[in-house]
């Protein structure tokens, strides 16, 4: 049993030293490659993955995990690889089903459908990226079949990105936020809204990425283990675990969207940062619960970041750094950065109504694996889903359908986990408020970095050793509801709009 776990730790090392070449050549693409390398570099990572893929269904690599999963062998391994053993087992199982030719095609169709999108976006024109969704969505549905060919697609996919969940639990927590946020929108839109217009100025992009660095390390990311970049889209990659990078989008009119991009991409990176160095190539490095790790990367945007008390001990140096806003008071800023108001971009929408932008876009998606609606008439639904959820209706493709990139890379079932995170994070702040204190007083003095740390030593340490949902258990001692975060939304916005 050593010999095969010195062989198979070996042999996990070579799968990582490729995953981490193609991260690499995916950041390299989507920060700033010249636009004629990008073909090659779609070839380099079709070539690596598949290698990957190769490594990941070869008989050998089976017959390890087999020995290393035998009751008698795998009660003697320590947790990190009890983890890596029964996942990658099960992935092993699935992916051994995939054509070696499909999955290399699948990856570079993938590749190719990113820089479709992109075009289109651009160039606001949806039927450049229509022929290329619609070939990914296609890929997407035989990929499931070969790894579960007795399953329903759509839950696979949920389950490839929050392990455990399904649609029935979806919908009983989406349909319990609907109703719940449904009253609390029309109360909120009844109400007087502030003059936010001293914000109407042009920033300079430069100081906006100070202000990136100022906020970034002020919530706790380590720029030892981790680099900033820039993107059309907001990121955050892992290449390694010393190296975990964040992107960010500028625009000299919106210096609120830069700042909270980067608050959010900061919470998934510390969370990736503060992993327990003793789980170092195992998969619990591995965060594969997208709403865990959403819940992180929102609970710093949102529960904190969005509170007057975080923005208090530093809005000072916030000024000095963006001098136009010494003309904002901090009430008028956090009206801002508070503003509840339908609106057509999810990344832009505040944090009440961006709960139906996600539930817009999960119905979207069951839409297309379950009721199979074409690809041709998904902007015409978008954009009546966006009439009946949020009362407004997009002008153009590239402020409707083709706002977001994830499904251009067949990130189908990733949506739902920024709602569910959401929802954790109602879960997460009453647990907070009951181990720390009131957080108000914590972010008022300063001393954010405690809550950071209780974070880290409650969630991040653990990566990906627990699901979701015995992660709720071990935390906040409940199963999943959207209660706690609709008794949160109701005293911050009843508080700001005097209802």
């Amino acid at each position: 049993m050593e010999e095969t776990l010195k062989k198979f730790k070996e042999y996990l090392n070579k799968i990582q030293q490729y995953n981490q070449a193609v991260a690499l050549f995916m950041w390299d693409m989507q920060t700033g490659a010249p636009k004629e390398s990008v073909e090659s570099k779609i070839e380099s990572i079709g070539y690596f993955s598949t290698e990957v893929f190769r490594l990941s269904n070869a008989p050998e690599y089976g017959e390890m995990l087999e020995e290393l999963g035998k009751p008698e062998n795998f009660e003697k391994l320590d947790q990190g690889m009890q983890v890596t053993v029964k996942r990658y087992l099960r992935d092993f199982e699935r992916t051994k089903r995939v054509p070696e030719a499909f999955y290399t095609e699948l990856v570079t169709t993938q590749a190719r459908s990113e820089q479709a999108w992109e075009e289109a976006k651009e160039a606001d024109d949806f039927s450049i990226f229509a022929p290329h969704l619609d070939k990914v969505i296609r890929m997407m549905k035989e990929y499931v079949h070969y790894m579960e060919p007795d399953q329903d697609v759509y839950e696979v996919l949920i389950d490839m990105f929050e392990e455990g969940m399904n649609a029935e639990t979806i919908d009983k927590l989406f349909d319990e936020l609907k109703a719940g946020l449904t009253p609390l929108i029309e109360k909120i839109n009844a109400s007087k809204q502030a003059d936010i217009s001293a914000l109407d100025q042009k920033y300079d992009i430069e100081a906006q990425k100070k202000v990136q660095d100022y906020l970034l390390r002020y919530i706790g990311f380590n720029f030892d283990r981790g680099t900033t970049g820039e993107s059309m889209h907001p990121f955050t990659t892992t290449l390694c675990p010393g190296d975990i990078r964040v992107t960010n989008h500028y625009d000299e009119t919106m210096p609120l969207s830069a700042m909270f991009s980067a608050i959010h991409e900061g919470g998934h990176a510390i969370f990736e940062q503060n992993i327990a160095p003793e789980f170092k190539g195992t998969a619990v490095t591995e965060v594969n619960m997208m709403g865990l790790h959403e819940s992180q990367s929102r609970f710093f945007e949102n529960i904190l970041g969005r509170n007057i008390n975080f923005w208090i001990p530093i809005y000072d140096d916030i000024r000095e750094l963006l001098p136009q806003l010494k003309t904002v008071p901090l009430e008028t800023f956090m009206s801002a950065v508070n503003y509840v108001h339908p609106s057509l971009i999810r990344t832009e929408a505040d944090e009440v109504t961006y709960c139906m932008h996600i539930i817009l876009r999960y119905e979207m998606e069951k839409a297309i694996f379950k009721d199979h609606v074409p690809t041709d008439q998904l902007p015409e639904l978008w954009n009546q889903k966006m009439k009946e959820l949020l009362g407004v209706v997009p002008d153009s493709d590239a402020t409707g359908i083709l706002q977001d990139m994830h499904w251009s890379d067949g990130s189908f079932g990733y949506f739902p986990s920024y709602l569910l995170g959401s929802i954790y994070d109602g879960m997460f702040y009453e647990a907070a408020q009951r181990d720390l204190g009131d957080l108000d007083q914590i972010l008022r003095e300063g001393r954010i970095k405690e809550v950071t740390a209780w974070l880290n030593e409650n969630i991040h340490r653990y990566g990906s050793c627990y699901n979701s949902k015995e992660v709720l258990e071990r935390v906040c001692h409940q199963e999943a509801s959207a209660e706690p975060l609709l008794k949160f939304f109701e005293k911050r916005y009843s508080e700001i709009y005097k209802f």
